[in-house]
């Protein structure tokens, strides 16, 4: 019988008949994944718990902190069970109890802070809408608020210390792969893998010969390494033109234990959520998501309404002070009116103080430049802190824009932009905001070449493809930030 090429595992695993059938390691990896099994429900598990006894601990730490001189308070035990129970809904919807998520450990406090905030907003419009929430103290609350986020990324983040601790002592073992291909595709498509972070390890390469008279023999000392390697995964890096040869290793290795996984085409590296979808009897493979969840896209809003809603009421004085000042500087209306692009690239009317004494909309646009004569001196100023876009609250409350998203643009300059500049569109994808992750990152004024509008490209498919309610509020905070140093506002 021919043999077919294999490869070493670095870690001494050798893809070959004559390798150690049974290294010491390699029951702790076939066993881990089954004694980890349950590690999602363990770790909802301690959130839960971690919530509820914060909640119940509540009480008495606001009599400690007010020195017991407020009267008794209705514990809050009932508003602990329902924040944990949408804290613990929203990780699950988000994937966010998976082993990996605790192995990595950066970014836990991010997650613990943007679920517990919208889970807690979610209970206080609850205790709202129940005539409910006057049973509770408002400080006792506010003390629960701190408590049981402090509880929450903290059992989360004991919970990651202890996987660690498992992963040094080898008790959680990362997934063992093979891979088997044509050897001029094998190059092109092994999975480049990371065991720290991805859990797996390619344990041997085994290359077949693009030969039809030695395919059998080359699949059958394939399978014999598998069944000699025991890993969990078999992982076809054939190209899908050659859909006999696929057939041919998935019948052979459907024999075997390890799971099968065909490797993509190189045009699938472009998308990362790539998925098997079923329509009926047919499977299809889904190429992209949708850049936000209901779920999310539900919390997004009540982050918009909040924000928008408060935002106007505390900045109320301001805005009619602004609307006088433009009326008396001159004849022309106070709010300036332009036609951009929204969500799904659907026209709408944005509101923006008005800076300038022409009014430009449609086919013909002309961007504003330093010095630009066509600005007004109170525009100058309301341009210089960007108090101009403040009536884009109103948008945000009408549901055009978001308070964070990226900064739509004049119509004319948008469609331009999107015959011009590669993925331009998919800026569309989420609605625009009133700032914005490139806003923060300096990147506004004017547009002078392509690389200008690239870079603000970058920075809002960034967001989209990384939206959180955390960032979010980064973003806003960032703001108020550079609003006042910016140079490039004119």
């Amino acid at each position: 019988m021919a043999q077919a090429p294999t490869r070493s595992d670095p870690k001494g695993a050798v893809g070959s008949p004559t390798a150690p059938a049974r290294p010491s390691a390699r029951g702790l990896a076939r066993d881990s994944a089954k004694r980890f099994a349950g590690f999602p429900f363990a770790a909802a598990l301690v959130d839960a718990l971690a919530i509820f006894a914060a909640a119940a601990a509540s009480a008495q730490l606001y009599r400690l902190l007010t020195l017991g001189r407020m009267p008794e308070v209705e514990a809050a035990t009932s508003v602990g069970l329902v924040v944990g129970i949408i804290v613990v809904a929203v990780a699950i919807q988000r994937g966010q109890y998976s082993l990996n998520v605790y192995a990595r450990r950066g970014g836990l406090f991010a997650l613990s802070l943007s679920a517990w905030n919208f889970a807690f907003l979610c209970a206080l419009a609850l205790g709202f809408a129940t005539r409910t929430s006057a049973l509770y103290s408002r400080g006792a609350v506010g003390v629960f608020y701190v408590t049981g986020l402090i509880a929450l990324f903290g059992a989360r983040r004991l919970l990651a210390v202890l996987v660690e601790r498992a992963e040094r002592a080898g008790l959680i073992a990362p997934r063992r792969v093979v891979v088997v291909g044509f050897e001029d595709a094998l190059a092109r498509h092994t999975p480049r893998v990371e065991a720290r972070t991805d859990r797996m390890h390619i344990a041997a390469t085994i290359a077949l010969r693009d030969n039809s008279a030695s395919l059998a023999d080359d699949l059958a000392l394939a399978a014999a390494t598998v069944r000699m390697l025991r890993p969990e995964d078999v992982y076809l890096a054939i190209p899908w033109t050659r859909a006999d040869v696929i057939e041919a290793a998935v019948d052979t290795f459907l024999r075997t234990p390890a799971e099968i996984h065909l490797g993509g085409e190189a045009v699938l590296d472009q998308f990362k959520e790539a998925r098997l979808v079923r329509f009926g009897p047919t499977a299809s493979l889904g190429l992209t998501r949708p850049p936000l969840t209901r779920l999310q896209r539900a919390e997004k809003r009540a982050f918009d309404i909040a924000v928008a809603g408060l935002g106007l009421v505390a900045l109320a004085p301001l805005l009619l002070l602004v609307a006088l000042a433009i009326r008396l500087e001159g004849p022309g209306p106070v709010l300036f009116r332009q036609t951009r692009y929204g969500f799904n690239q659907e026209p709408f009317l944005i509101y923006k103080f008005r800076t300038m004494r022409a009014l430009e909309d449609g086919a013909r646009v002309k961007a504003a430049t330093r010095d630009d004569p066509r600005i007004t001196r109170v525009g100058a100023l309301l341009r210089r802190f960007s108090i101009d876009e403040l009536p884009q609250l109103l948008n945000v409350l009408a549901g055009d824009m978001s308070i964070v998203g990226p900064r739509p643009q004049a119509l004319a300059h948008d469609q331009r932009y999107v015959e011009r500049i590669a993925r331009y569109a998919r800026r569309h994808n989420v609605k625009p905001g009133v700032t914005g992750w490139a806003q923060v990152n300096g990147l506004r004024g004017e547009i002078r070449n392509d690389e200008d509008i690239q870079a603000r490209l970058d920075h809002d498919l960034y967001y989209v493809d990384n939206w959180s309610l955390w960032l979010d509020m980064k973003i806003v905070l960032a703001t108020a930030l550079v609003v006042f140093s910016q140079k490039n506002a004119y």
